[in-house]
């Protein structure tokens, strides 16, 4: 999916309440790793319910370049044959990742621990995402830099060392993509590499890293204990596995704020990971006073996923502490739509990473706000989003970005304001959830336009 070609626009309506359930797409998160580790282990890793979005087929083919064997058995099924850490051969072409600002994260820090060579690049918006953060401690861990855009971004080529350096690391920034980076370069280091959190973020990587046979020691740091040291020991031997990827919460996120929204609507999501670090969301809308019901909690893919039923409700504003971020981070968006149809100010604090995803997306969810008649305030990175237990004017046209989830979460607006809402392009949605629109309409939503390929 290219996104140079003509912007699709897409309008979602007010109608009839939203009934029925739905599984989501796998976790991307997940569906990254999957493909990565079974690149990096020895053998045959079979992966069942991946996303097969725009996004985890970048980090696919990124795979493949790399050496891995790829075969895709059939929908969500696949067979990576792996060649084992310092098992990789330089690709013939550049990676071209396309928006996918994790993908090609991780990959940086595969090839930056490997004896590979490799070009990064992306489509419009992922070179204008930040890549310093992760080149910075690959720097230190052995890899050179041949060439990079202005200020760290792509295209940039990385060339990894024979064998990486160990090191500690304390991130700069609350993210798992700096800590997933640097544990990827350090499994090719002698020793232990230990990277330091000051808040803890979403543990997949250790916990896929444990599934695929390396020794992970996570501890409490700092004050509190709120944030984790991670310590790897270099150099194991990573044998493929099976793998059950659980249902997106970040994608379930929408149905289930719609399904709050919608008078008289009543839902329910399947399988959907319940996993501490990426369930804030569900936290604060509780909260709010969400009718939100967890049903047959159960185990898959090594993380804890539950049935989640979602009933309409009257939501109030709350605040929402920092400390909480980096377990909803994606979610803003969407509860900022939450937020407008609440009573009172919801005031959510410590959002300077959004201004670094696929989008700004604090600036992008204002100007969503805004068109649509909804009150809202940013005070430094706080940003307050004011209802009146109402549904809002709406009527609004947003401008996505090329952001997935700032078309989607304004999609869903449009669900249960006053007027209708557009987005100006549907396109990149396939980047996370291929299937949102037949999945919403199947729910009852109306949403008018069509997506092509």
């Amino acid at each position: 999916m290219s996104h140079d070609s003509e912007p699709q626009p897409l309008t979602a309506a007010p109608g009839k309440p939203l009934t029925g359930s739905l599984r989501p797409p796998g976790d991307k998160s997940i569906s990254h790793r999957a493909m990565i580790l079974g690149l990096l282990s020895i053998g045959e890793t079979r992966v069942e319910g991946l996303l097969e979005g725009d996004d985890v087929l970048r980090t696919a083919a990124a795979a493949r370049a790399l050496g891995a064997g790829m075969e895709r058995l059939g929908e969500g099924r696949w067979l990576v044959r792996g060649v084992g850490i310092g098992g990789m051969s330089d690709p013939a072409e550049t990676l071209d990742f396309g928006n996918a600002g994790t993908g090609s994260r991780l990959i940086m820090g595969v090839v930056g621990g490997q004896p590979v060579t490799a070009t990064f690049d992306g489509d419009a918006s992922l070179r204008k995402r930040p890549m310093r953060r992760i080149l910075d401690p690959l720097v230190r861990m052995g890899t050179e830099v041949l060439g990079e855009a202005e200020g760290g971004r792509v295209p940039l080529t990385l060339r990894g060392p024979r064998e990486a350096i160990p090191i500690t690391y304390e991130t700069p920034a609350a993210s798992a993509q700096i800590k997933s980076a640097v544990l990827l370069a350090a499994l090719n280091a002698p020793g232990v590499t230990t990277v330091i959190e000051r808040e803890a973020t979403r543990d997949h990587t250790e916990r896929m890293l444990r599934l695929f046979g390396a020794e992970v020691a996570v501890t409490p740091h700092g004050p509190g204990g709120h944030g984790r040291a991670v310590a790897l020991t270099g150099q194991p031997t990573l044998r493929g596995t099976d793998v059950v990827v659980p249902a997106d919460p970040s994608s379930a996120a929408f149905p289930l704020v719609a399904a709050l929204i919608v008078p008289g609507s009543d839902v329910t999501i399947r399988g959907v990971m319940m996993n501490p670090l990426r369930t804030g969301l569900i936290t604060t809308l509780l909260e709010m006073g969400a009718e939100i019901e967890r049903l047959d909690e159960r185990e898959e893919g090594g993380e804890t996923v539950a049935d989640l039923r979602v009933r309409a409700s009257r939501l109030k504003g709350v605040d929402v502490p920092a400390e909480r971020a980096p377990a909803m981070i994606d979610e803003y968006p969407i509860l900022a739509v939450a937020a407008a149809f609440a009573d009172g100010p919801t005031r959510m604090n410590g959002l300077h990473e959004l201004r670094v995803k696929e989008s700004d997306r604090l600036a992008a969810v204002a100007d969503g706000l805004a068109q649509n008649g909804i009150a809202y305030a940013i005070e430094g990175d706080d940003l307050i989003v004011t209802g009146d237990g109402l549904p809002p004017k709406g009527g609004g046209k947003v401008a996505t970005h090329l952001d997935h989830r700032i078309a989607m979460a304004f999609l869903v607006l449009g669900l249960a304001t006053r007027e209708a809402v557009t987005v100006d392009d549907g396109a990149m949605i396939a980047t996370s959830f291929p299937s949102f629109l037949p999945t919403m309409r199947g729910l009852g939503a109306e949403v008018r336009g069509e997506v092509v390929a």
